[in-house]
This record gives structure tokens, sequence and C-alpha cells, in this order.
């Protein structure tokens, strides 16, 4: 238990507004997205600035008290809930440090606070004509330190990379107190290791992000949103290939659905439709664009659609005639985790393999799961184009729930074991949290995980950010 003479120190320090022991304020931000996590927590500061944080970090450190950082509390893996498996942990959120600081249209860059929302930077990028990439289900919830913590990908990363990618630099507090500004828009910067860079993807265990600068692009002036029916992940992955030749490699998102997935979210998202007349085992949704008008784009995709369609690999498809309705297409595809919520149990797997391997890796895992599992159902959808896919599985109709989600574990473990055997990664984008901490150990090759962890002694050696991630 938590001193109450700390916790009255850090509200004092947090400032007025930047502190809260309000239950009902709390309990929004000690449960997940999908009810997995539940925590506990007697005190939540909200610091207005990297000066305050930093002198938060600094009390904790010196009165040895743990922290678990929040951004949009939109992560899955219980990377951001404090007090889970009975730790005494305060939480940081840092809803309050939401500013846009600048936006340079010429160096194609944008500099924002940790707490801004990623739906509020593609705002102010679109303001001056120009593309913050990353798009995620969540986009105006989840913030530009949570994607920085958990290295998001998204629907675009075919084309534009990870968060990884777009990150220029950073400014962080680290577990001692200290702030490390490496907050620039250098695009080379050769002097030794790239502190930003190791930020990203540590989940909050190495410093807390404060402020980030991210690379931008040109807009997409012209874009064809496809709606395409196939008869299998093969094929798909054929699509794939041929139309980033057909287009000059100018494809920008290709997400695969099964039908069953499908069905769920017809049956629970008002206002979903099919796109199609007839139903079909697997579709395609992606998006072909351009950084300027080029009439020679919309002719090639008509005359690689025509021919697709001839040799029968597409089987039916429909393309956006308007913008609403390519938004439409997407709504649907971004409504999958949702509608599945309405169906009972789901164990998920956020995995991705080498994308030649997805076909391979969607054939073996479902049969291991029907043979294991009889009545589950694998739902798969995602990102075909990098590899990435939400792997979930569905409790058999009728089924009791918490039977079913009993069962997490093992299920984890036995598509996690095809994952690694085909060269792929048991977290593609949501990170590891506490949900896979045990599978990390498990699979991560131990040399790996000794050098992750002499690091993290290095930087927190009493081990106050986040003590219940990544290693436990």
């Amino acid at each position: 238990m938590i001193d109450p003479k700390h916790m009255d120190a850090l509200i004092k320090i947090a400032g007025p507004g930047g502190a809260s022991q309000d239950a009902a304020e709390l309990a929004p931000h000690l449960t997940e997205w999908r009810d997995k996590f539940q925590g506990n927590c007697p005190l939540m500061l909200m610091p207005a600035d990297t000066k305050t944080l930093s002198a938060i970090v600094r009390y904790c450190q010196e009165h040895r008290i743990n922290i678990v950082p929040q951004g949009g509390n939109t992560g899955l893996v219980g990377g951001g809930t404090p007090g889970l498996e009975g730790r005494d942990e305060i939480l940081v959120s840092t809803k309050r440090m939401n500013r846009i600081l600048a936006v340079d249209a010429e160096d194609f860059s944008i500099t924002a606070e940790a707490g801004a929302p990623v739906a509020a930077l593609q705002a102010a990028a679109a303001d001056v004509d120009r593309l913050f990439p990353l798009s995620l289900a969540s986009e105006g919830s989840c913030t530009a330190g949570g994607v920085i913590s958990t290295n998001a990908g998204g629907v675009h990363v075919l084309r534009y990379g990870t968060t990884r990618a777009l990150v220029l630099g950073i400014e962080a507090v680290l577990p001692t107190g200290e702030i490390v500004n490496s907050l620039s828009s250098l695009r080379k910067d050769n002097t030794g290791y790239n502190l930003a860079q190791l930020l990203v993807g540590a989940e909050g265990t190495l410093g807390i992000v404060t402020k980030a600068t991210f690379k931008l692009s040109p807009p997409e002036r012209q874009k064809h949103t496809c709606w395409l029916a196939v008869e299998s992940p093969a094929v798909a992955l054929k699509l794939l290939s041929s139309l980033r030749e057909a287009t000059g490699d100018r494809v920008s998102a290709f997400e695969l659905m099964p039908r069953g997935g499908l069905e769920m979210v017809f049956s629970h998202i008002p206002g979903a439709r099919d796109p199609l007349d007839a139903p079909y085992p697997w579709c395609v949704l992606t998006d072909v664009a351009t950084s300027r008008p080029d009439p020679g784009l919309a002719t090639a995709l008509e005359a690689w659609l025509e021919a697709e369609l001839d040799a029968g690999r597409i089987l039916d498809g429909a393309i956006a005639a308007t913008v609403g309705q390519g938004q439409d297409f997407w709504r649907l595809r971004e409504s999958m985790s949702e509608a599945q919520k309405h169906e009972g149990g789901s164990i998920k797997h956020d995995i991705s393999v080498p994308v030649s391997k997805v076909p391979a890796f969607l054939a073996e895992a479902t049969a291991a799961i029907e043979a294991g599992y009889p009545g589950s159902r694998t739902t798969p959808f995602g990102h075909l184009g990098d590899g990435n896919i939400h792997f979930n599985i569905m409790q058999p109709k009728g089924g009791d729930k918490q039977a079913f989600l009993a069962q997490w574990e093992a299920m984890n473990a036995m598509v996690h074991d095809i994952v690694v055997s085909m060269g792929g990664s048991i977290s593609a984008e949501h990170g590891i949290g506490t949900l896979k901490r045990d599978e990390l150990t498990r699979l991560k090759p131990p040399a790996e995980l000794a050098a992750m962890r002499a690091i993290k002694a290095a930087l927190d050696p009493n081990n106050i950010l986040n003590p219940g991630v990544l290693f436990g």
C-alpha cells in the first residue's frame, strides 16, 4: 500500500487539476477496451507539462513508488492498466499534455505532446496539405505517446511503415526523472545510440514519452478504394503482388476479411451492409493512391481488375464511386473487432508472419484450432499487405463464455508455436504488456531477452516504470 503522505506529496507536485482520487473518474482508466484486464489504483496523476512529470518521476524514484504510464487507454495487452497482479502503483496519464506544437509543411514534419490523439495529428497535417499516414480504428482516442510506446501499425504499414518509421525525434522523462530531449526533425544523425528509437515499442518501461516529432507525407490526392471477393487467402496474396506491379507500387492498404467475420458485422453493426450481391468466402479491401492526380492510375486499375476478373482470381468486386462509399467500405473492416464482442468470448492473436507465408499460416493454424477446440470459430482478419493477421477465435455458438476463455493460454501457445515455426512474431502491433509476458520469455531467443533485460536494468535499476510489463 502506498503511504498516504507520498500521495499527498505527489498531488502537490502535480498541481491544480493534476490529480484525482475519485473512483468514478479513475474507473475508465482501470480497464481495457475488451474488459480482459481490471486494474486498481489509488491515485491518477495528470501532469500538464514535462517539468511537472519530471518532478513526479524523481519523487517516485526516490521513494520507490511504481508508475504505470497511460495514453488513450486503447491498449489490448494489459500494458497500461495499473494495479494488476496485486501491485501497488500510481497511474500517470498524459491526457492533459495534448497540444500540437508545430507543423512544418516544408520540412514534412509535425511535433506534438504525448497526449495528442492521432486524429488530431492527422487533422493538423491536413490543414497544411500534408498527410500523417498512421491510421487505426482507435485513432480518435489513441495518442502520440501511446502509439510510440507500442510501435502501432495500422492499415498503411504496407506503404508508409509502422510508427517506428514515422518517428524522427522524442522528448521523454527517464526513470530517474531526467529529461532526454532528442526532439529533432533530422533525417540523418549518426551520433551514437538512437535513444528516441529505443523508446519506440518499449511500452513505457524505459521512459515516459512527453513530446514527439513525426515525419509527414504528401497527401493522397487521388484514391481508389476497392472491395474484392476472392476464393482464398492464397489468391488474395497473388492479387497483392499483381496490383503492386500494375499500379507502380501505389497500394497503400490491403486488408483481408473472412465471410464469417463479415457476417458478424452485418448482424451487429447498425447500417452495415454487404457491398456485393452474393456471399463469398473471403474479401479484400484495398486502397490505391497517388499524391498527384493521375488519369493513368485509374486506367491501370481498371485494366488490372478486368484481367483478374477474366482470370477468375477476382470473383466479384466494387470500386467506391464516392468518398463516402469508400468510408462505408472501411467502416466494415474497422468494425470487425466491435462486432465480435457481440458473439461472446473471443481469444485473440495479434501475430505476423512473412507476407508470403500468410496463406500457409492461416491453413495450418485453422486446422490446429478446429482439431484441438471443436466448434470454435476462427475469424482471422487484418493486414495481408504487411503480414499482420488478427487471428481471433470465437467461442462455439451456444457455448459457455468463461469456459472458453479459460483456454486462452493453451490456445495462445498452440498458435504462437506455429507462428514462430514460420519465422513470425507473437505480437505484431499491440505489444507484449502483461498478457504475453510469459510467451515472450518462452519464445524470445535467450540472447535477445538478456540484452533487453540489461537495457531495462541500466535505465531503470529499481524497476519503477511499468514493472509488470514485458518481463514481470
